[in-house]
């Protein structure tokens, strides 16, 4: 008959090897890590997860090299199944052995396997320098490749990631960044040996780079404040493509109500400026909203937000900066933002108040025809609820790439009373057509009447009044999640991307 003694040896060489594991680089290195004002990489997962739900896989994997430089498992986070991977810097810089390949990878396996997001906390140096032929050996990337569009993925940087281990962060649908995050493809001793350039890496890849850059979207204060945004961007979304984004519960500030407000906010005259997102305070849920990329392409808004409980994904131009014009970083941000809320069956709110895409010499440099052109194939491709609204004006291409074209699968369009439309605006076809005066003020008028005409030819379906503005988004959206009566599928993409 078995005795519980006959276990002891076997459990204690297991206890041994569990606890050389989680001991990571060992207390000096552990407290040097600290010392920098960071998270190691257990405590990481620890803050972001709920308390007590982390299960770990391929602890053992590495043997004396302790978890082979990457700790990954599944945990909870507000009560859902994630699969969350975190870099320990501590155990040979985070770099990736054989061991530590084969876990990432199957990390993204189970992600997609079982429908869940997928979180990578990065902070180190790429593939390990061992000799080694990885040969016919599966990476990673393969299978973050194949939950894109499925799962959620999302990456956090908090140091230095360098190499295969940095494009982690771009096949992710959303990465964030702390301010001692840097990203390169080599770091600077690599970049000193091959190209002779004598840069540090914070000018390599630190936040200023890379967010200028857009490789990544957001910029957290430190450890803390990215694991809470990361628990924050997860809360908009479903566990996977095959379910809908779950609504919150009724409560104060989730109703209808008007929105006078609007009408100190947004002024009436096209050249006044006025900030975007005091009209996202007023329109949305009092939860508040969570701004996707605020540092790049700062002519678009791209946000999340919740209406009446729904959680929501918010495309709106920025009047305050280039006057609206949608240059082509903000058509690209706009473009890949639409494709994730798409992805994962987020409605998504058009904001429309621009005077068209950013015309000159720099802006055709920056190929803004193109990104306008991605950004109309990913916006008239969606399939989620759309929702429109042109609050000032909205010319010619800008309206496209701002779903106000008729005809393109908006479960509603609306626009304010003066709000002016057409290919260009009446100062720009005046002095393009050389026009005289009386043609001049001719044009101006028809600008001015532009959306009464419109209407009059169900160009959108209703003129709004401002204070309105809420009421009808909300009535539109609720009809139109109605069209959910069969159960949600990953989104077929038949367009190929400008």
């Amino acid at each position: 008959m078995a005795k519980a003694e006959d276990w002891a040896e076997t459990l204690d060489e297991l206890s041994r090897r569990r606890d050389h594991s989680r001991a990571m680089g060992g207390d000096e290195r552990v407290a040097r890590h600290h010392g920098k004002g960071k998270l190691d990489a257990r405590g990481r997962i620890q803050h972001l997860v709920d308390k007590g739900s982390f299960r770990e896989f391929g602890t053992l994997v590495g043997g004396d090299i302790a978890a082979d430089g990457i700790i990954t498992g599944a945990a909870l986070i507000d009560g859902r199944p994630v699969m969350v991977g975190a870099e320990d810097f501590t155990t040979l810089a985070g770099s990736i052995g054989p061991g530590g390949n084969a876990k990432r990878y199957r990390l993204a396996e189970l992600a997609l396997r079982d429908r869940v997001p997928m979180v990578m906390l990065l902070e180190g140096a790429g593939f390990r320098p061992s000799g080694e032929h990885y040969g016919r050996t599966p990476t990673d990337l393969l299978a973050q490749a194949q939950c894109s569009g499925k799962v959620p993925t999302v990456g956090g940087l908090f140091g230095p990631s360098a190499g295969h281990g940095a494009l982690v962060a771009p096949v992710c649908d959303w990465t964030i960044m702390t301010g001692q995050g840097a990203i390169f493809t080599a770091g600077p001793p690599v970049v000193k040996e091959s190209t002779g350039e004598d840069i540090s890496k914070e000018e390599l890849g630190g936040p200023s780079v890379a967010l200028a850059s857009g490789v990544i979207h957001n910029l957290g204060a430190d450890d803390a404040a990215v694991l809470d945004d990361i628990r924050r961007y997860l809360s908009f979304f479903p566990s996977s493509a095959w379910s809908y984004p779950s609504s919150t519960p009724a409560g104060e500030g989730t109703g209808h109500r008007a929105t006078p407000e609007l009408l100190d906010i947004v002024p009436r005259g096209n050249r006044q400026v006025y900030d975007m997102s005091d009209v996202l305070d007023v329109v949305f849920d009092d939860s508040g909203w969570f701004e996707v990329q605020p540092r790049f392409g700062r002519a678009m808004i791209t946000a999340l937000a919740r209406l009446g409980g729904h959680p929501i994904a918010v495309v709106a131009n920025q009047p305050k900066v280039l006057a609206g014009s949608i240059d082509a970083d903000a058509a690209d941000k706009a473009a890949h933002f639409i494709m994730v809320a798409d992805a994962f069956h987020l409605p998504i709110v058009f904001l429309a108040d621009n005077p068209g895409m950013l015309p000159g010499s720099r802006s055709e440099k920056t190929g803004v025809l193109r990104s306008g052109a991605r950004m109309f194939a990913a916006q008239t491709a969606a399939s989620t609820i759309k929702l429109h609204v042109t609050l000032r004006k909205a010319y010619g291409f800008g309206s496209m790439v701002m779903s106000l074209l008729g005809f393109d699968n908006q479960s509603a369009t609306f626009a304010y009373p003066g709000a002016t439309m057409g290919a260009m605006s009446a100062a720009a076809l005046s002095r393009a057509s050389n026009a005289t005066e009386d043609l001049e003020a001719k044009l101006r008028q028809a600008e001015v009447d532009a959306s009464f005409r419109s209407a009059g030819h169900l160009g959108f379906d209703d003129l709004i009044h401002p204070q309105e503005t809420r009421d009808v988004l909300l009535d539109a959206l609720e009809r139109g999640l109605y069209s959910r009566q069969a159960a949600a599928q990953p989104v077929t993409r038949t367009v190929i991307t400008p």
